[in-house]
């Protein structure tokens, strides 16, 4: 926070955030001097800047009591905002005096709304309560701005002034005003860069086989119809267009591909001609260890305003505008799927596959990421299904957020190929040592409706499905084919997956049964009648054609067979054509193997579910009721916390865990100074249920069988936990209401409203690294802690609500 953090405005522009300092009383005077004599009046009530400058020598002095904010943009301080304690009251009491002033050239951007929205989360975090604001009632802008800011506000009037009492505490409005803000400004800085109407192509002068020529040739065979600028300093002209010596002003879109030593070069003089998104193509920068270069670029991209795509990255294609400015060594297929990926690799062979509307390579993702990208392809009229293919997050927990958002009008698709788990800390719990990178991305993709895919192959089926097919209205599959071994095969591979085999009441297809086995002798007409059989059947949501060689008719026959069959059914349909792969008719998706088909197939039917489920998780926490005052008295009264965390003391350990309704078993009058380790136990079915702050996924709940469960028994959830109840019926062993171990049956209601209760204080309280409940025993009677231990660590995370680029 002391450095400070860069912002999105509304218009695309960077601004930088950072705490007020006693140096920055030169550029306050200027900014002061630079205000119209009608600003200066509407924030200070007074005449000429006199008051306006002894204020901010004040405001920079050492007896400032205040919290205070300012804002840079293009390298020039223009804002500074500030809240000021009036009261040494208790907390749930304490009032601050709110203010601001913005460059008048920096009016309009959103800039005082972000700022406002700043200050806010971090009184609230400060204990304040209520910001009070006097606004001159004809200074009716701020009056419009702090009532749409989305706290609750109070109002009212006095000789001329409006007197407004803003409550400090995040409200759904909130959030939901800094998500649709955050939202047009992440549009707004990609919408030149993605859209260019313009491109320059730096280092394009020189060896022909260099990339620079490459990516030139490849924006002229794919026919981009705005002005392409060739820039290198030894030629006069390349492939008939004149070359420059430095990048024209106002192009949108600059694609730099030179040596690592001439990009920071490149990017000034990009910087000084106006251009809205640079793509570095050139490696040699993070992944040499060069991390000190790649900050100097982001540096020098963010204080222009210049969104940066890559280094060490293959460029980007927006088929819809003809614009190919990539070095791949083909031009793409326009498809309405949105592309990005991390791996080169990866790219490229998902893009020799895969038709699109956009493909993005972000390779070191210094700036632009896979969160940008979702903002701007969420509303864009080209794109119906969005697919990442990710080494690493740079922010989990907003991710999620902006993903959950998108993927209830288009499916988000995730390949995940790096495990690197940096800033985790120490393991003390069974919890955290459950919690494997691979884990904590499934539980996080789950709770967005992500569809999480093992690999390229397996996001190509998954794809090509949704491109083609309506999503299945539930889960009952009629498979239909002429092999009985891949029959059988796809039948046992539905039942892995979670999918039911339709019951065919009325004996449909010419053949009773689910699969139905049409035998090896069976022409194109005949599959093709069963199949648009089986599609108009009620008791059916897919079909899945599975097909061996010969073929009956022939392969091309049997395919059109499929697509005639599929033409109006409007039911997801696939196909396995045994060894083939590929699109039928350029919409039904064909796979080698009855396994693939029917792996593409859950995860859509799974997504399917979710989506149908409600737009936003239940309130978890309507049912817990919390002791605000004593968990705050029980934080405060632990010890200093040294870096590496302490585990909390037993009788703390315990009264916390009170104060969230979670109950500890212990004998005797002294249970409370024995709190966690407790020495009995009640019979009953053993569990362990825990959770872990983690440093970027952010506060996870684990449950999870005790003794006689395997070890990777284990469901996560992301806190707070919205399906407690689903995370019990999930464990593989489904002891709970059945007995276990001879243990007499049980609600499961019980342990899902103690997961709640966990997930709760976990999402209350991030200092709480890791906890576990082992073991939780589950009886007739209810459910109890039979041991606890907490670990408390350091930790003071920006608000997940403050809008910031990473």
């Amino acid at each position: 926070m002391s450095d400070g953090y860069d912002v999105l405005l509304r218009d695309g522009g960077i601004a930088h955030v950072r705490p007020l300092r006693p140096g920055d009383r030169a550029a306050l005077h200027e900014l002061v001097e630079r205000s119209s004599e009608r600003s200066a009046y509407l924030r200070f009530f007074t005449g000429g800047r006199n008051t306006a400058h002894a204020y901010m020598d004040r405001i920079t002095s050492d007896v400032y009591s205040g919290h205070a904010l300012v804002a840079g943009l293009r390298g020039r301080l223009v804002a500074v905002a500030e809240y000021i304690p009036v009261d040494g009251g208790p907390a749930e009491g304490r009032k601050a005096d709110l203010a601001i002033l913005i460059d008048d050239a920096a009016h309009g951007h959103g800039l005082g709304t972000l700022l406002l929205e700043h200050l806010a989360l971090d009184a609230a975090a400060h204990g304040v309560r209520t910001l009070v604001a006097d606004v001159l009632a004809e200074n009716r802008p701020m009056i419009q701005v702090l009532r749409d800011l989305g706290l609750d506000v109070a109002r009212r009037f006095e000789g001329g002034m409006t007197h407004i009492d803003i409550a400090a505490r995040p409200t759904a409005r909130l959030r939901a005003g800094i998500e649709a803000r955050d939202h047009q400004a992440a549009r707004a800085s990609l919408a030149r860069v993605l859209s260019p109407r313009s491109v320059a192509v730096i280092g394009a002068g020189g060896d022909e086989r260099s990339l620079g020529r490459q990516v030139l040739r490849n924006l002229l065979d794919a026919g981009f119809r705005g002005p392409i600028h060739p820039v290198g300093p030894h030629a006069a002209e390349v492939a008939g267009l004149p070359c420059h010596t430095r990048v024209p002003d106002g192009v949108d879109l600059a694609v730099v591909a030179l040596p690592a030593r001439h990009v920071l070069e490149a990017a000034r003089d990009c910087a000084r001609a106006g251009v809205a998104g640079l793509v570095v193509l050139t490696p040699g920068f993070a992944e040499d260890g060069r991390h000190g270069a790649e900050e100097e670029l982001r540096r020098v991209c963010r204080a222009a305003g210049m969104r940066l795509v890559g280094p060490n990255c293959l460029g980007l294609i927006n088929t819809g505008i003809r614009l190919n400015a990539a070095c791949l060594p083909h031009q793409p297929v326009r498809g309405r799927l949105a592309l990005m990926s991390q791996p080169g690799t990866a790219g490229a062979a998902l893009l020799e596959r895969l038709a699109v509307s956009s493909f993005v390579s972000v390779g070191n993702k210094a700036d632009v990421s896979g969160n940008d990208l979702l903002e701007y392809w969420e509303d864009d009229p080209d794109t119906d299904v969005i697919a990442l293919c990710l080494e690493s997050f740079g922010n989990p927990r907003k991710f999620a957020r902006i993903a959950r958002r998108v993927g209830r009008t288009k499916p988000v698709l995730l390949v995940m190929s790096g495990r690197g788990d940096a800033g985790r800390r120490a393991v003390h719990s069974r919890a955290a040592a459950a919690l494997t990178p691979g884990v904590a991305v499934d539980t996080l993709a789950r709770a967005a409706g992500v569809i999480r895919l093992d690999s390229p192959r397996e996001l190509i089926g998954a794809a090509e499905l949704l491109a083609g097919s309506p999503l299945p209205a539930g889960r009952r599959v009629a498979v239909v084919g002429n092999s009985g071994a891949l029959l059988a095969r796809a039948a046992d591979a539905c039942e892995r997956r979670g999918l039911t085999l339709s019951e065919l009441l009325d004996g449909r297809a010419a053949a009773p049964g689910n699969p139905v086995d049409l035998t090896a002798g069976a022409t194109a007409a005949e599959i093709g009648a069963a199949v648009a059989d089986l599609a108009a059947s009620p008791e059916v949501d897919a079909v899945l054609v599975v097909c061996a060689p010969p073929f009956g008719s022939g392969l091309e026959a049997t395919r059109r067979a499929i697509a005639e069959a599929t033409g109006t059914a409007g039911k997801a349909t696939l196909a396995c054509l045994a060894g083939h792969d590929g699109l039928i008719d350029g919409r039904i998706p064909s796979y080698a193997s009855p396994e693939q088909a029917v792996a593409a197939l859950s995860h859509v039917v799974r997504y399917a579910e979710w989506r149908r489920g409600p737009a936003e998780p239940a309130d978890a926490d309507g049912d817990v009721d919390v002791d605000d005052r004593a968990v705050r008295k029980i934080i405060e009264a632990d010890p200093a916390t040294p870096a590496e965390g302490h585990r909390l003391s037993p009788a703390a350990t315990a009264r916390l865990l009170a104060c969230y309704g979670v109950a500890l078993h212990a004998d005797g009058p002294d249970a409370g100074k024995t709190g966690a380790d407790v020495q009995s136990r009640p019979a009953g079915v053993e569990m362990i249920v825990g959770g872990v702050n983690h440093p970027s996924y952010g506060p996870l709940v684990m449950a999870g069988m005790g003794p006689g469960g395997p070890p990777h028994d284990r469901v996560f959830r992301v806190a707070p936990v919205a399906d407690a109840t689903g995370m019990v019926e999930e464990l593989r062993r489904a002891a709970l209401p059945h007995g276990h171990q001879g243990a007499p049956p049980v609600d499961a209601r019980a342990p899902a409203a103690l997961i709640t209760r966990v997930g709760r204080l976990l999402s209350d309280l991030p200092q709480v690294a890791e906890l576990d409940l082992d073991p939780v025993i589950v009886t007739e009677d209810g459910v109890v802690a039979a041991g606890a231990r907490i670990w408390v660590a350091p930790c003071e995370p920006p608000s997940p609500l403050l809008r910031r680029l990473r």
